[in-house]
């Protein structure tokens, strides 16, 4: 314990926070990466030279404040903000506990469950293209009120799913909530970034998931008895975050605007005025319309034609999935001839730690959500158990991540090294899908199926908690929140072809396989519900048509996804591992 508090020390009191420097701060770019050489990325030789590819860039508002904040807000403001830091990331983390299990019982509530993989991929797909805009915007208007923002599309989407009459209400509170968690996700991230140098990032940024290992067991419970027959219902489930949030964000809020505006007060930032043609400018309007429109163009058309009976033959999916991809096309010329500030530089995509990072990061989470979009509706349905004990189930993998990660941020805290860490994680994440072929079926015991996602947490946790912090210090201060939106973005896109691989085939596999073990006498609304449910639709356990039910989801929905996400995309990840 005491070396470990002597770590947690030497993390947030690592780089410009240690003491208040004896001058005041110069406002220019620094550079974030001046102890990479001989702490974290020891192993490439090339570095120096991709630091000079990057240097030169321009230094913007609100990077000027957070480090003249740095420079005045002394001890009690830096434990103002880790204490802030630690209260958001505990309620974040409730509600990512909650939030995401109530949304399988929304969706059976409006009997639009088999919809969940278009939803899961919309919303994976507006976390993801926010990033990028919101680490602009936080450059510009400073950390405070971007936090700001976050908060207030937080709020606006709890009042929105609460309230929702219909499916199609619900899933656009959920693009609102997509956009707040996101926002807040990366902000977190940055912070602890401006906290912390290269060779502590790692640990830091694991470190503050720390709440994640506690919340999923209290979330079982929160969520059983929100869920139960004489529960409060996964409406007010939702809804109370609308109260809990703003007022859990506050601290932090509060204390990066206050020493935002004593520091302008000061004179040692600049006050923001900005004229609207320059501020969009600044945050590169047109680059990210470009690319926020072109993923979003080219992804969601894949999963509604993955996803629905017509599947490919709808002409306006070709059409939208070629718009998408011609955006994606004009984006590097935009952002090279006549972007002032590129939201995607293109010089981030002639330099091989970030390309790979990028690309191993996406691969990751693409094999990890084409395996557990439906796991919580296929443990409730083809293996019994309740409410509480499938989140559990859920978490697992999840938690056993955040574990590893933290330990593998003090490993390469202390050997200065991360290539290690990624190429053996990336084994453990080969064997685990090898391991998941074999145990999580339907004569599987329950120790067995958590033993996957046991496997599966401690490669996830060694692989994720690598991928950031290279790509991170072969920028500047200025643009490290860009870099860290790309990297988080990409890990996001990943997510999300997962998401429309796994719905492609539960959509195109269940109702077959429901049909072919119910046999003759299920009537085609029957099959449909079943389908789309998970909530007073299934037969008692034990019954015949239950035990036919659970056959159908097992080798019908899961397994076979299963066998086409784990296989396809297991070995790639660790192959790429090795030149990183």
């Amino acid at each position: 314990m005491v070396f470990l508090a002597k770590l947690i020390q030497a993390a947030i009191g690592a780089g410009p926070l240690d003491e208040p420097p004896a001058c005041r701060p110069v406002l220019t770019a620094t550079q974030d990466s001046q102890d990479l050489s001989g702490e974290v990325n020891a192993e490439q030789t090339n570095t120096d030279a991709e630091k000079q590819i990057v240097a030169n860039v321009p230094v913007e508002t609100g990077v000027v404040a957070i480090e003249a904040a740095q420079a005045i807000w002394g001890k009690k403001g830096r434990w103002l903000v880790i204490a802030g830091l630690c209260l958001i990331m505990i309620v974040y983390e409730i509600d990512n506990s909650t939030v995401y299990i109530y949304r399988n019982y929304a969706a059976s509530e409006f009997a639009e469950l088999s919809k969940l993989a278009t939803l899961s991929t919309a919303a994976t797909i507006i976390f993801a293209v926010a990033k990028p805009p919101m680490a602009k915007l936080s450059n510009i208007i400073g950390r405070g009120g971007a936090y700001l923002i976050a908060i207030s599309f937080y709020i606006l989407a709890y009042i929105i799913m609460a309230s929702a009459k219909s499916f199609n209400t619900y899933a656009a509170g959920t693009v609102f909530y997509s956009f707040g968690q996101s926002a807040t996700n990366l902000m977190n991230d940055v912070v602890i970034a401006d906290l912390t140098t290269a060779r502590y990032r790692a640990f830091g940024i694991s470190l503050s998931f720390w709440p994640f290992l506690i919340t999923p067991w209290t979330a079982a419970f929160i969520v059983d008895s929100v869920t139960a027959p004489t529960g409060i219902g996964w409406r007010w489930g939702i809804g109370m975050f609308a109260i809990i949030m703003p007022f859990c964000a506050s601290f932090i809020v509060t204390t990066l605007l206050y020493y935002q505006a004593k520091a302008e007060k000061e004179n040692l930032a600049p006050r923001l005025k900005i004229s609207l043609y320059e501020f969009c400018s600044q945050i590169d309007l047109g680059g990210v319309i470009l690319f926020s429109g072109g993923l979003a163009l080219l992804l969601i058309p894949m999963t509604l034609a993955a996803t629905t009976p017509s599947s490919w033959k709808t002409p306006w999916i070709d059409v939208l999935i070629v718009v998408g991809a011609v955006l994606l096309i004009a984006l590097p010329f935009y952002e090279h001839y006549l972007a002032k500030h590129p939201v995607v530089p293109p010089h981030y995509f002639a330099n091989r730690t970030i390309i790979l990072c990028c690309l191993l990061i996406a691969l990751d989470n693409l094999g990890f959500s084409a395996t557990h979009t439906y796991i919580y509706a296929w443990v409730t349905v083809a293996r019994g158990l309740e409410a509480r004990e499938a989140t559990f189930f859920t978490y697992t993998n999840g938690v056993t991540q955040c574990l590893v990660a933290i330990i593998a941020g003090i490993a390469m805290a202390k050997t200065k090294r991360y290539k290690w860490v990624c190429v053996l994680g990336a084994a453990i994440r080969l064997v685990g899908y090898g391991v998941m072929l074999r145990l999580r079926g339907s004569e599987n015991s329950e120790a067995e199926i958590f033993i996957v996602q046991l496997i599966q947490g401690i490669g996830s946790g060694m692989v994720g908690s690598t991928l950031l912090i290279p790509a991170q210090t072969v920028v500047s201060h200025a643009e490290m929140p860009q870099m860290t939106a790309l990297v988080v973005c990409f890990a996001f896109v990943g997510g999300s072809v997962g998401s429309c691989i796994a719905g492609g085939i539960y959509t195109g596999t269940i109702e077959p396989e429901l049909r072919h073990y119910l046999g003759s006498g299920a009537t085609a609304g029957t099959v449909t519900a079943l389908a789309n449910s998970i909530t007073g639709v299934a037969p008692e356990w034990g019954t015949p048509e239950r035990t036919a039910i659970n056959l159908a989801i097992v080798y019908g929905g899961h397994e076979v996804y299963d066998l086409r996400g784990g296989r396809a995309f297991g070995h790639r990840p660790h192959r790429i591992a090795f030149h990183a």
